[in-house]
């Protein structure tokens, strides 16, 4: 606290010199959205003070004299349904940019201005829609400005150990999640992510980048498809328009620096770059992983004419990953070094996206590249001086080249969305992975599929706005195998229903039956030569049936209660280990790479309630609870919980702003344990134990014991400073402020060494009565739960 106030006190006399009385400025430009044309006379109004404008004819408004603080932007005309842009941050130095793009009411209601719910909701869509916005990922107590971790406040969601960010969504594995990126595919969002999976320890897009993010848990859209457990639409700002800005960013993980601005008169541009040193951190608290990323991403727009406008986007992510192997005193950090490989990883995704508008509608044209290359590579016991020694030596890469094409428009009160898209995929793994003393995978394949889909979804409103229906239907194919190739077995039905009781209060329902692909890790898995899992696999099916009440105020709050539940089959069990793919993912290194079947089942079900208050008067919250059953057939096919059965969840997210610019914010979180499987005894046989380094899970026993139930509290205070010419904004933020242990077994197997790395005390060996020898091991404590301080500061100028 000492230092921070030292700080505090620094950068205050450093901004005093050019805090001033300027005030802010919010300008922006509304069009329709079918089709592009710039709306004039529109109102725009800050909502709680009298400031406001209008249009011009080229759909232009200006808004000055704005005191910097946070403000909702409210637009509004005769015909088109009012639309809100919530929590929009104000400052002295730059003009905010708000943008609308408004949407027509039907034809009989042309008279009049229709009220929206502050709260988004779409037709295809009116259950199970969250948006979050740029100001709220920002200032989430504990979620350090990263997406996966900002959901955490919302119902539904479950963490798994803190040092993750795996998406656990209404009881669905990690590997059931899709990411856009202005409508462009990204296969993963995280830093040193799980292959076969979603997760990851760090976030990697820039929340300077983004405008807001439309999170789905079900009523999936049909233009989005490949997905079980929800879809992330990241929409991101536009650079700015009228000069060049920079943004600094350092933390106590990271340094990033943003940069935008315009490239002519129709050309905006944002780049960014950022680089950890976690590798210090880690050292100086005595861990003894060092992981280090670099990521770049940035958006090129360029709008040609009223009708056409080409967008370029970027995301690239380079991990490296490296072992202290002298920091091994502790107990917990040589079991660490012994297990864990060295993994470097790098990623990259690139998109153009077309849009081009008619008179009734606009197509979107999105061409995409994305590409994993990912390694992997262990010795036993971190000893590379004996080739016998090599365990695992593992590398693959995954490529995608897609292309989608669809159009949206709106016609005698219908929306109409339909298109197709089409992939290529290539696919290549080189693996040797010792599984015993005798037996190893050791294979190289290369497989190149073609993927198409295509989809459409028909959306009316009726009894003047009270009613909404939306139909929509995809089908998906790969050429893998023959039942996978044939798109009508992928058929993917969906209906969604809304009715309004009143302007407050509404009833919403959505079912339908989605697909997704197995991991290519599983699709491209050989063994002496053969595709091991080629007739043995099918698309993955759930079938999705919610539905719930929501009731909105007028002091910008909502309250809602959804019940869902999921019905899972064609998952993919892997034979060797006995056990389904959805229950793993939520851990490093590579999932599916193994033989499979697509023949188990599950289920997932439960209630969520959510009461969320935009910022009114200063205040901010939500609480949000969550009752929930994740259950898929063990290898006898019973039902079992799977490892992500969270049953109880309370979360409570809140904040005020103070005077001078302060701000305070807490999170509180309780969830009761997840499950976990035993470790097998037969792990500690000699020959096992000699090649693994560790104990194995006995599947037989799956998910019997559970973890003790995780309560933690985080809290964020920021202060900022608004110049003329810049604005600073210093926060503070303390994950697990009360040191509470996170959500991992209590205990791990492992067996004492000496220096030599030779067995010692109680590790001597016994013959078991199968005549085997196995080792003495003992169990080591696992619990563990720092509080983490992390202080940073961000200029924007």
């Amino acid at each position: 606290m000492f230092f921070l106030k030292k700080t505090i006190l620094f950068l205050f006399v450093c901004c005093s010199s050019f805090i001033s009385a300027q005030t802010g400025i919010v300008s922006g430009h509304i069009t329709d959205k079918f089709t592009n044309k710039p709306l004039p006379f529109v109102n725009v109004q800050i909502i709680g003070t009298t400031n406001g404008a209008t249009t011009d004819e080229q759909g232009n408004f200006e808004i000055k004299d704005l005191a910097p603080k946070i403000y909702n932007v409210k637009a509004s005309f005769v015909g088109y349904k009012e639309i809100t842009a919530a929590e929009i941050q104000v400052t002295n130095s730059k003009a905010i940019a708000v943008n609308f793009a408004m949407e027509q009411t039907d034809a009989d209601l042309k008279e009049i201005v229709v009220k929206a719910s502050p709260f988004k909701k779409t037709e295809e869509s009116p259950v199970s829609l969250r948006t979050i916005g740029v100001t709220e990922i920002a200032r989430n107590p504990g979620g350090n400005r990263d997406i996966s971790k900002v959901i955490q406040s919302l119902p539904g969601v479950t963490s798994t150990a803190a040092f993750r960010n795996d998406l656990i969504i209404r009881g669905g594995a990690p590997n059931e999640n899709r990411f856009y990126l202005d409508d462009v595919e990204v296969p993963n969002i995280n830093h040193f992510a799980t292959q076969g999976s979603s997760g990851g320890p760090v976030g990697m897009i820039n929340v300077n980048f983004i405008k807001e993010v439309d999170f789905y848990s079900g009523a999936f859209p049909s233009n989005r498809g490949n997905t079980l457990s929800s879809v992330f639409n990241f929409a991101q700002r536009d650079g700015r328009s009228d000069k060049w800005g920079f943004s600094g960013t350092i933390g106590s993980s990271d340094i990033g620096i943003t940069a935008e601005g315009p490239v002519g008169n129709k050309t905006t541009v944002v780049f960014s770059a950022r680089r950890s040193y976690l590798q210090l951190l880690f050292k100086a608290i005595g861990l003894p992983f060092l992981p280090t990323y670099t990521d770049f991403q940035f958006k090129v727009k360029h709008k040609i004419n009223d009708k056409n406008e080409i967008t370029f986007i970027g995301l690239n992510a380079y991990d490296e990953f490296s072992l202290d192997t002298a920091n091994h005193k502790s107990e917990t950090n040589r079991y660490l070094l012994d297990n864990l490989p060295v993994s470097p990883q790098r990623s990259h995704t690139t998109g153009i996206v077309w849009k081009h508008f008619d008179q009734a509608g606009y197509w979107t044209f999105v061409v995409s590249r994305n590409k994993l290359h990912n390694e992997a590579k262990k010795y036993f016991q971190n000893d590379d001086t004996k080739p016998t020694n090599l365990t695992l030596d593992y590398l693959s890469e995954e490529t995608e080249n897609k292309l989608r094409a669809e159009h949206t428009s709106r016609f005698s009160g219908f929306k109409l969305n339909y298109g197709v898209s089409y992939d290529y995929v290539q696919y290549y793994n080189k693996t040797f992975q010792k599984l015993d003393s005798v037996r190893a995978y050791n294979y190289e394949t290369s497989l190149n599929l073609n993927r198409y889909a295509a989809f459409a979804q028909l959306s009316k409103s009726f009894l003047q706005d009270k009613l909404t229906l939306s139909a929509g239907l995809r089908m998906d194919g790969i050429d893998y195998n023959d039942k996978m190739s044939n798109p009508l077995n992928q058929l993917s039905p969906r209906f969604s229903l809304s009715y309004a009781f009143s302007p407050q209060l509404s009833f919403n329902a959505n079912t339908g039956i989605f697909y997704q692909l197995p991991p290519y890790t599983a699709l491209g898995f050989q063994n002496a030569g053969v595709f091991v899992n080629k007739n043995n696999l099918n698309y993955i099916q759930a079938a999705h049936f919610v539905a719930g009440f929501e009731y909105t105020t007028k002091t910008d709050s909502k309250i809602s209660i959804e019940g869902y539940y999921k019905k899972y089959s064609n998952y993919p069990f892997l034979t060797n280990k006995g056990v389904s793919l959805a229950n793993l993912g939520g851990d490093f290194g590579v999932v599916g790479n193994e033989p499979a079947i697509s023949n188990n089942e599950g289920r997932t079900y439960g209630v969520e309630a959510l009461f969320q208050q935009r910022l009114f008067n200063g205040f901010y919250g939500i609480l949000a609870y969550t009752f929930g059953r994740s259950e898929f057939a063990d290898a006898k096919g019973n039902f079992a919980p799977s490892s992500w059965d969270s049953r109880h969840i309370f979360a409570l997210t809140g904040g005020k702003q103070l005077g001078k610019n302060w701000e305070i914010g807490i999170k509180w979180r309780y969830q009761t344990g997840l499950p976990y499987t035993p470790d097998n005894t037969q792990s500690t046989a000699v020959a096992v134990w000699n090649n693994n380094g560790r104990a194995l899970p006995d599947y037989s026993l799956l998910n019997t014991e559970r973890t003790n139930a995780s309560n933690r509290i985080d809290l964020r205070v920021d202060k900022k400073w608004f110049g003329k010419k810049a604005t600073w904004n210093l926060y503070l933020d303390v994950q697990n402020v009360l040191s509470n242990a996170v959500i991992i077994p209590i205990t791990i197997l492992d067996l004492p060494l000496d220096a030599n790395k030779k067995p010692i005390g109680n590790a001597t060996t016994y013959i078991g009565k199968d005549g085997i020898t196995y080792y003495n091991t003992k169990q080591i404590n696992n619990t563990n739960g720092n509080a983490t301080p992390s202080i940073g500061l961000q200029v924007d100028f």
